[in-house]
């Protein structure tokens, strides 16, 4: 069951956004290039910034009146707290017990930790970092002008996501500012309640109430704050404590490149298309790419053959159905639809050009055809009887999306043709 409903006119519509006042690194900026802005969500956004303050309606937790009553948590109240700095982001496959976290925060120069839960969603055609927080304490870590604007942790109390700002040309709403939250139909739709920073390598957040929701592993997270002390010195200690397999962040260094380019990455994907990622680690590289744990390689990439296209590299989950599509393509005298000198690749390990976020390419669970008439943005040329079986076989279509990619197919749900 997802947040879905109908915003009552003049209600819970708009977008609070943070400024460039607010921005989360001096050279941030948005992602990529987007759709026109008018095609991306109602656009009636009020502005927070220092010269012009202005809030939205903060009732978003108040059950009355409320339509994301049923995720909607206690409001953090006024931040009274002394703000912290997020130098440090463990994560981990699996929940961190307590008394694991009472080690780390017993480590000499721990000031301060804050466990949450850290998960990737896909959203189109990119996987975003979502974290599901208590909303008093990890604001602490936010920074200044994110945790000291209260409509924020409201909103995302009440059961709204806050997103940071880079993402707001490239975020896939619809025209009530929500965004659904996976690939596959059925998936959770969530409304952007506010455009904010977040701890660096963090896309957006939502209230510990989406955690069931989304499928998230509850606690596998930690944002550790050492103030005065070097955090390259807590490094070793806690991945003494947490085990080699660990993702144990920088967030200095994350907050210059994006990742931190010394720590192993661990990705746990949630949706239908976790079952074909499994466990997922990886290393950056230079250039863009990455470098997923050999292991991982052998036990879930592989090259076979299948119908009109030869040979293709993937994940070997989605073969199956794949190969079964591709047939019932054949099968409809539609083959000549698909171009094999136009295939661009499937499993392709790097980030999205210009970003250090994955896509399902990443992961082997995306392919392009017939690529020079199926460019971004435009409807495409490839036969809608060709996506028509695509789609039945449980692969989604770039073409559907808001700012479209008609030669792009991934996974959105496993499908046995047997």
């Amino acid at each position: 069951m997802g947040l879905r409903q109908t915003l009552a006119a003049g209600g819970m519509a708009g977008v609070l956004a943070l400024a460039a006042a607010c921005a989360e690194s001096p050279s941030e900026s948005p992602e990529g290039s987007g759709p026109p802005a008018a095609e991306r969500g109602s656009g009636s956004a009020p502005t927070v910034d220092d010269q012009d303050p202005k809030s939205p309606d903060t009732s978003a937790a108040s059950t009355a009146d409320n339509p994301f009553a049923e995720y909607a948590v206690e409001r953090p109240g006024p931040l009274r707290e002394r703000l912290l700095s997020a130098d440090i982001l463990i994560s981990t496959e699996e929940t961190i017990p307590r008394e694991t976290v009472q080690r780390i925060r017993r480590l000499p120069g721990v000031t301060a930790v804050e466990p949450l839960s850290v998960a990737l969603v896909s959203v189109e055609d990119r996987v975003l970092s979502v974290a599901a927080v208590d909303a008093a304490g990890y604001r602490r870590f936010t920074g200044l002008a994110t945790a000291e604007e209260q409509a924020v942790w409201d909103r995302v109390a009440g059961g709204e996501i806050a997103v940071r700002p880079a993402l707001q040309a490239r975020l896939p709403l619809d025209e009530q500012d929500f965004v659904r939250l996976g690939s596959e139909e059925g998936s959770p739709s969530a409304h952007v309640g506010a455009w904010a920073p977040q701890v660096p390598t963090i896309d957006a957040v939502v209230n510990e109430r989406w955690a069931e929701e989304l499928g998230m592993e509850p606690g596998n997270a930690l944002v550790v704050s050492t103030t005065i002390t070097a955090p390259q010195a807590i490094r070793g200690p806690v991945k003494r404590i947490l085990g080699a397999n660990a993702s144990v962040q920088l967030l200095d260094i994350a907050t210059r490149l994006g990742l931190d380019p010394d720590a192993v990455q661990t990705a746990v994907v949630v949706g239908t298309v976790a079952d074909a990622v499994g466990s997922f680690s990886y290393r950056t590289l230079g250039g863009g790419r990455i470098a997923p744990d050999p292991a991982w390689v052998a036990s879930h990439i592989s090259t076979e053959a299948v119908p009109i296209l030869g040979t293709m590299t993937c994940n070997r989950a989605i073969f199956p159905q794949l190969r079964a599509a591709l047939e019932e393509v054949v099968a409809s005298g539609l083959a000549g639809e698909i171009h094999p000198e136009e295939y661009a690749g499937c499993y392709y390990p790097r980030f999205i050009a210009g970003t250090t976020t994955l896509s399902n390419h990443s992961f082997g669970l995306a392919f392009d055809i017939n690529v020079p008439g199926n460019q971004r943005g435009t409807a495409g040329e490839l036969h809608r009887g060709v996506v028509a079986i695509f789609q039945k076989w449980g692969f989604a279509w770039g073409g559907d999306w808001r700012w479209t990619d008609p030669m792009h197919f991934e996974l959105a749900r496993l499908v046995d043709p047997d």
